[in-house]
């Protein structure tokens, strides 16, 4: 049971964070979405009408995207026409309270809009700006519209993904927008903490999402300048690590074995009878194993593929060699790891659904993070958020006439 299921307050890593979210999709809001879930107030700017067009991805239930109420959980919404000189000016008034502004616009958008980091640090010195783009801010690709799949391909990870003999291929998720929210992430906490221990002075994050996929490619950089080496599409082999691949057992399911570590590797040989491997001197480091790739990947798939599942898991496992199915999202569902430790929490649909939400990660031992509240209605939080600013309800009724703010629609209110 999670904490929005059993009305637990628990302490925030980030209790007293107010972040301020103008952005849509994924790179963005999947930034504030770990800030929110360890305790940050974040309020998140829609566009009337609109939205985040992720309210409408993937699949629906009841007319909303699952993915949104997982990536907009514990945040507030608030509808405003930033193009509304009066909704303009509403954003800069909450950026002037906030300690961090996320945003992933292109780059010049917010300036065009009079909310670039000029304005807004003018108002509020301390503010920190966490900016993601395709590009970054600078450069002479800077205005080129640039999604995940952009920086995938730019930073070099759809280049060594697949299989030689076909064009490269991508994973089933937009792991180049994820990155890139985990590095903003880890960038807006840095630059607050510069803040508090450095004479309060704010500063602008800029988060490329090429770079953030390039800075995940390990040793490909000195590699190339010092050997001219350039890393390529393996399949499933760990380029260099040797072993470490995808194997087919007898009953048709796909296992990772990685037993690269020396040790490890002496274990795996025995286990599967393979004794003289075991104690073969060339074979005793990852050097030696590498040149013998072929062979070794070759009696491993004929060791695999002669028993089932269960026994190669078991003879493994019992040897502490490392391996594991490939999970499909169902196998999770049973998984006692995953039970046991609340990876799949329980809250529930307006409708009253119960519906299973990935957990939160990391996890804290004192202050962990939780779910307080599902992805909410458009606008649903627009009224309490100007109230606070110090609109009065007459002022807040001639706003949403006039197309600058909009509140929740009537029938979602209901």
């Amino acid at each position: 049971m999670s904490a929005f299921d059993s009305g637990v307050l628990m302490t925030k890593p980030l209790d007293g964070v107010k972040v301020l979210e103008l952005g849509t999709l994924i790179a963005g809001p999947f930034c504030t979405r770990i800030l929110a879930e360890f305790g940050a107030e974040v309020i998140k700017i829609e566009a009337p009408g609109e939205g985040d067009p992720l309210r409408s991805w993937r699949k629906l239930y009841q007319g909303t995207s699952l993915w949104w109420y997982v990536q907009a959980r514990n945040k507030q919404s608030v509808a405003i026409n930033l193009k509304h000189p009066e909704g303009a000016a509403i954003v800069r008034k909450l950026a002037r309270e906030a300690d961090m502004v996320v945003e992933n616009f292109r780059p010049g958008v917010l300036e065009k809009l009079g909310l670039g980091w000029k304005e807004l640090s003018a108002e509020n010195p301390g503010l920190v700006m966490v900016r993601l783009s395709g590009f970054g801010q600078t450069g002479p690709y800077k205005d080129q519209p640039g999604f995940g799949a952009v920086g995938e391909a730019m930073g070099g990870l759809r280049f060594t993904t697949g299989f030689t003999d076909r064009p490269p291929v991508r994973t089933g998720i937009s792991i180049g927008d994820s990155i890139a929210a985990l590095w903003a992430a880890i960038g807006g906490l840095m630059a607050l903490r510069h803040r508090e221990v450095n004479g309060g002075k704010g500063q602008v994050v800029d988060v490329a999402l090429y770079e953030a996929v390039f800075a995940m490619m390990e040793s490909m950089v000195p590699e190339f300048d010092v050997l001219g080496f350039v890393r390529e599409r393996s399949g499933n082999v760990m380029p260099g690590i040797t072993p470490s691949s995808t194997h087919t057992t007898r009953d048709g399911k796909h296992l990772i074995i990685g037993a690269n570590g020396d040790a490890i590797f002496k274990r795996f040989m025995q286990a599967i009878g393979r004794a003289d491997l075991a104690e073969d001197a060339q074979l005793a480091s990852n050097a030696g194993r590498d040149q013998r790739a072929a062979e070794l990947y070759a009696l491993i798939d004929a060791w695999v593929a002669a028993h089932d599942t269960g026994h190669v898991l078991k003879t493994l496992t019992e040897a502490q060699v490392p391996v594991s199915p490939l999970y499909s999202v169902a196998d999770m569902f049973t998984d006692p790891q995953y039970l046991s430790r609340a990876m799949l929490e329980t809250a529930h649909l307006p409708d009253g659904k119960a519906v299973r939400l990935p957990g939160i990660v990391p996890k804290l031992s004192e202050t962990p993070g939780n779910t307080e509240w599902l992805g909410p209605d458009l606008g649903e939080h627009t009224e309490k958020v100007l109230s606070k600013l110090g609109y009065a309800p007459k002022e807040i009724d001639r706003l949403c006439a006039e197309g600058a703010v909009a509140r929740v629609s009537e029938d979602r209110a209901e």
